[in-house]
């Protein structure tokens, strides 16, 4: 019944259509707050209903209650609400397209060796649990004073986000990433690669960006197949390091930088950049293109 401007709780039911109990459960929660008749009964006016209109749209969408409460109480704006739950839903997708082709990895491989491939994927978990393993290897490469700009580029080339849609070839190249980069003696290795000399390096930016450049010069040349050889590339890639260091290019520094960097070169690291491009779809990802230009420079 219609009293004044006021509902009564079963009017406020029939016109929103949201059940009496669960009204009951939001003025209970705060969502609503009714005013109280002379016999005590809960009264609603029109902003009752205005607010309880928003309310039932908003759990059609699927926004939790705590951030409905947060919008109604006008401490959390609407479209900060709504993007919130859309990024979830986001990361909620991942995890289950990374499940789906997971579970058909599994599916296609054959009998014999499917124990070895569930041990694998099992062991790896979900794509943000294996992406995370992939950043904590890479990250103590980046320790310095590396602009924040290059420690992301970094990261993103050595330790690329799962695909959002990965095949099941993919989530496996992926797995196989992350045991990888499980072997301690691979991180020890290219510590010392990667981290010697970072002392006496005055702008480690500088450096990654003229190894960066060094390795765009040499991109077509992997992407075409050719064998590791001298040229401006190889040039560039070592006159970075020297200059990094102070130093010229000379023929006993091209020798200390291969002994150096032999890690770099070792059969697991090939197979990590190669795992790269399986998973990124890349012709020559830049950790490739890397492995070429040292091959040029050992040869």
């Amino acid at each position: 019944m219609v009293i004044g401007n006021t509902f009564g709780i079963g009017d406020l039911a029939r016109h929103t259509g949201v059940p009496v109990r669960t009204i009951r459960f939001y003025c209970d929660e705060g969502l609503l707050e009714p005013v109280r008749s002379a016999g005590g009964h809960r009264r609603f006016d029109g902003a009752a209903m205005d607010r309880l209109n928003l309310i039932r749209r908003l759990r059609r969408l699927g926004l939790g209650l705590r951030a409905i409460t947060d919008v109604v109480a006008e401490q959390l704006p609407l479209a900060d609400a709504v993007a919130a739950e859309r990024a979830a839903l986001d990361a909620d997708l991942a995890r289950l397209a990374w499940r789906r082709a997971a579970l058909r990895a599994v599916e296609e491989t054959p009998p014999a060796d499917r124990a070895a491939r569930l041990d694998l994927l099992a062991a790896v978990g979900d794509g943000d649990a294996a992406h995370d393993a992939l950043i904590r290897f890479w990250r103590p490469m980046t320790a310095g004073p590396i602009p924040s700009d290059t420690v992301r580029m970094f990261l993103d080339i050595s330790a690329p986000r799962p695909p959002e849609q990965p095949s099941a070839a993919q989530v496996v190249a992926y797995a196989e990433l992350v045991v990888l980069v499980a072997d301690k003696t691979l991180a020890t290795d290219l510590r010392a690669s990667t981290l010697v000399n970072r002392e006496r390096i005055a702008d480690l930016g500088a450096l990654h960006a003229a190894v960066g450049a060094a390795c765009e010069l040499a991109l077509p040349l992997v992407a075409a197949g050719a064998p590791p050889a001298g040229g401006p590339a190889l040039d560039r890639f070592v006159a970075a390091h020297a200059a990094a260091l102070k130093t010229g290019d000379t023929p006993e520094f091209r020798r200390e930088l291969t002994v150096r960097t032999a890690a770099d070169r070792g059969p697991r690291m090939r197979r990590y950049w190669h795992l790269v491009g399986e998973v990124t779809g890349e012709q020559a990802p830049m950790g490739v293109t890397h492995t070429w230009l040292l091959d040029a420079l050992s040869g």
